[in-house]
């Protein structure tokens, strides 16, 4: 502790010359509340932080948030150690209250210090090892409950010299003791956990041709820069248009592609950036189209039931279906209207999320607002099995399908969904109001459309009424037939404990994975070379039969290998056709659809 009391001291005093000399323009002072972290224990996985509050009276309250990025409760205070606490140079004893708080007495400005632990993969959580770090803040950070709306300053070091910083926060490196300190102002602790922080030797570029300024942080490989930048040009431009308008200043994608990725994918939206991890270039259009429209749904077009944030309990919202669900919407029209993708592409994916609702047993009774209420039990994996649940991003994605083509056909193609999602950023995010959950979004919807959607809402949204695919379909041209097809079959099923392991739960009598050795209560830790898949119907979605599984898996905690080829199984599938006997009036709907703009706008053009 002393050795990081004086280290800070003396860090102080070289900056304070440094700035004096070099005419560097000096870090506010409102920003009162000092985070200094430390990456020397790299291979220790170990961040070293000291949080310094001034002007404490009696007594100081420091918490660890209980969750960010997942709605799960994750308690990130389990991987602290060693708190230590001081003010000036004399040591004082931090006392534990409850498992995410400490309670410090003192008077002045008092140093917390302590290390946590952090090693895992991907956008939802933070890694420090020799080949670089990736910081979410809330899972790094403690704050005071009582200021956290106090600015904050960062203070980043201890890392190689070739490493470097990509961030929506700006960073002015300075002249440190010994080596460079790297050091940055944040409005609040919020904001500073809304701005995701990778360190590193990653390749970083600016896309041409979109304004405001939006860069590209890689790190990884396996991608092309050419093939990466038109990819993201064509969907920042096209949504940006959408919305009339960037709400950003500056704006950062950071991906972990390729083996950086480490298997854990997904994306995660910031204020001003996104984090994305992707096994390949070829999953970067779709996560990134969704994470660029949450600059609109959701950081600012925002559920009165997320805020204020809490990070303590959980927060419940019956809205995550149009958050999450209807951002999925638009993250499919983005790459259909911007060309990424065919009409042939759009229709089945659109197909392939209504098989998915309706292999779920669940869709029967579990509504989107329940399934929005409940995605605190995502982290339970029985809960994410067919008879449990239904995701409210696919039954989302499909609402908001089906809501759009309602408004079309009720004002004949004069208006949409579009015109919905713009509107609540007028009427809410630039104005900077919450919007009632699903309340709001259905009186929009009705303004828009001029009439009431009361029975939508009600046996859609609310209620899990059968959804009405084939009549709404048919409105704008379009047939859901159903055909025969051969899934790929693993062979097994498997579950995931509390703990996060997955092990086989049973094994189907003369499948290739029963001749090939694979036992229940095989422990599977290796899935093809990667991670476990969290859900492996996702998986098999791009496997066929025939493909090669390799497992790796402990029996008596040992390890044993087992390979064999996917099975196939006869499965009747709903498909999504063009019906050449539409109306025009359901034609004219379907390219407004396509398009995204009014009919007079692409009268005579053709859909590609």
């Amino acid at each position: 502790m002393k050795h990081f009391q004086l280290r800070s001291a003396l860090l102080r005093a070289f900056l304070l010359l440094a700035i004096l000399l070099a005419g560097v323009a000096v870090i506010p002072c409102d920003a009162t509340i000092s985070y200094e972290i430390s990456l020397a224990k790299r291979s220790e996985h170990l961040f070293r932080v000291a949080v310094t509050v001034p002007d404490v009276h009696g007594e100081l309250t420091l918490q660890m948030p209980a969750w960010n990025a997942l709605y799960e409760i994750r308690d990130f205070s389990s991987r602290i150690q060693r708190v230590e606490a001081s003010v000036e140079s004399f040591p004082l004893s931090p006392e534990k209250i409850d498992k995410l708080t400490w309670r410090v007495r003192g008077e002045g400005s008092i140093t917390v210090a302590y290390s946590i632990y952090w090693d895992s993969p991907g956008p939802f959580a933070s890694q420090l090892n020799e080949e670089h770090a990736f910081i979410n803040p809330a899972m790094v950070l403690m704050y005071s409950p009582d200021r956290r709306t106090e600015a904050v300053s960062l203070k980043l070091y201890d890392f190689p010299k070739d490493w470097h910083i990509a961030s929506p926060i700006q960073f002015h490196t300075l002249l440190g003791p010994s080596e460079p300190v790297h050091q940055a102002r944040v409005d609040s602790y919020d904001a500073a956990t809304d701005s995701p922080i990778e360190i590193g030797t990653f390749k970083f570029f600016r896309i041409n041709g979109v304004e405001p300024p939006v860069d590209v942080a890689i790190h990884g490989d396996g991608w092309k820069q050419a093939d990466v930048e038109n990819t993201l040009r064509k969907i920042c431009k096209y949504e940006i248009e959408l919305m009339g308008g960037a709400p950003f200043d500056h704006y950062l994608f950071i991906f972990h592609v390729g083996k950086a990725a480490q298997g854990a994918g997904g994306g995660m939206e910031h204020a001003n950036s996104t984090a994305i991890n992707i096994a390949s270039e070829a999953q970067l259009a779709g996560v990134s189209a969704h994470e660029f429209f949450h600059l609109w749904n959701v950081k600012r077009i925002r559920p009165a039931s997320l805020e204020p944030i809490d990070y303590t309990r959980e927060q419940y919202s019956r809205a995550l279906w149009f958050a999450e669900g209807v951002t999925s919407t638009y993250g499919r029209y983005a790459q259909l209207r911007s060309g990424l993708w065919s009409k042939q592409d759009f229709y089945a994916d659109l197909a392939q999320q209504i098989n998915e609702l309706e292999s779920r047993p669940a869709h029967r009774w579990q509504s989107a607002e329940q399934s929005s209420l409940d995605t605190w039990l995502d982290k339970y994996d029985y809960y994410n099995g067919p008879e449990f649940s239904v995701s409210y991003y696919t039954k989302g994605q499909v609402l908001g399908n089906l809501l759009d083509i309602l408004i079309r056909d009720r004002t004949n193609n004069e208006r949409s969904l579009d015109d919905v999602m713009r509107k609540m950023n007028e009427d809410f995010a630039k104005k900077g109001k919450t919007y009632r959950d699903s309340r709001d979004v259905q009186l929009t919807a009705e303004e828009v459309a001029g009439g009431p959607f009361e029975d939508f809402f009600r046996k859609y949204v609310a209620s899990a009424e059968p959804l009405p695919y084939e009549s709404v379909l048919a409105k704008t041209g379009l047939l859901l037939k159903q055909q025969e097809i051969v899934r790929a079959e693993p062979g097994f099923s498997m579950e995931r404990d509390a703990s996060g392991k997955s092990a086989v739960r049973s094994v189907i009598p003369g499948s290739s994975a029963e001749r090939a050795g694979l036992l229940a209560g095989d422990e599977i830790s290796n899935f093809n070379g990667e991670n476990v898949p969290r859900r492996p119907e996702y998986w098999l979605r791009n496997k066929k039969p025939g493909d090669t599984l390799e497992l790796r898996v402990l029996r008596n905690e040992r390890p044993v290998e087992i390979t064999f080829a996917l099975g196939g199984k006869s499965e009747s599938v709903f498909a999504i056709a063009e019906d050449p006997q539409a109306s025009p009036k359901a034609r004219a709907i379907r390219d407004g659809l396509l398009r995204g703009k009014p009919l007079a706008a692409v009268a005579g053009a053709t859909t590609h």
